[in-house]
């Protein structure tokens, strides 16, 4: 059985996008890349939304004219290697081919059946398709990378209707300024 984390990068005024919907503002430096390349050591599985899947084919194959460093490859190869679960009601099965499996509408025991056939960590990735799961309280592990930037709106990171107690367990702050925090479910 697995658990369930959620990451998340985000404006110091808690948004994951402005309100033009960009997101480009919180592209990580090397040493959050970095952090990123060996946390993901522990996911065996991804749920994503139908954005976020059509964002990360980015990390299928190395893009013509581009040269990508050796943390990218590594990062790409990792992956490359989780099972991939997407969440949408627009795409089909043969636009998500390279995914493992296809979910109309995620409910919450769509996500309790993924996490507890996985082998180890779930990421529930992005804000929209996670905000369920959120509200429920069936997230484990919560992962913000806090960028110094404030962008006044936009995508809340976290429901706000959400009502959680949640422990911290981990904190880094980045040579950018980006303070990482990890929070776990309050028992």
């Amino acid at each position: 059985m697995g658990t369930l984390g959620y990451t998340a990068t985000i404006s110091i005024d808690g948004y994951a996008a402005d309100a033009d919907g960009d997101f480009q503002w919180s592209a990580p430096g090397d040493d959050v890349f970095d952090f990123h390349v060996e946390r993901m050591a522990d996911v065996s599985a991804e749920i994503l939304g139908r954005r976020t899947y059509e964002l990360m084919r980015y990390w299928e194959a190395e893009p013509a004219g581009e040269t990508w460093s050796a943390a990218e490859h590594e990062f790409a190869r990792r992956w490359q290697s989780l099972d991939i679960v997407v969440a949408s009601s627009t795409l089909t099965r043969e636009k998500v081919a390279d995914a493992d499996v296809l979910v109309p509408h995620l409910g919450l025991a769509d996500v309790e059946r993924i996490v507890g056939e996985a082998a180890g960590e779930v990421e529930i990735f992005g804000p929209t398709v996670a905000s369920e799961a959120i509200r429920a309280g069936l997230v484990d592990h919560f992962r913000l990378f806090i960028m110094p930037k404030a962008v006044g709106g936009g995508l809340r990171a976290l429901p706000g209707d959400a009502r959680l107690g949640m422990d911290l367990v981990g904190q880094r702050v980045f040579q950018d300024g980006t303070v990482y925090l990890h929070y776990t479910r309050a028992r």
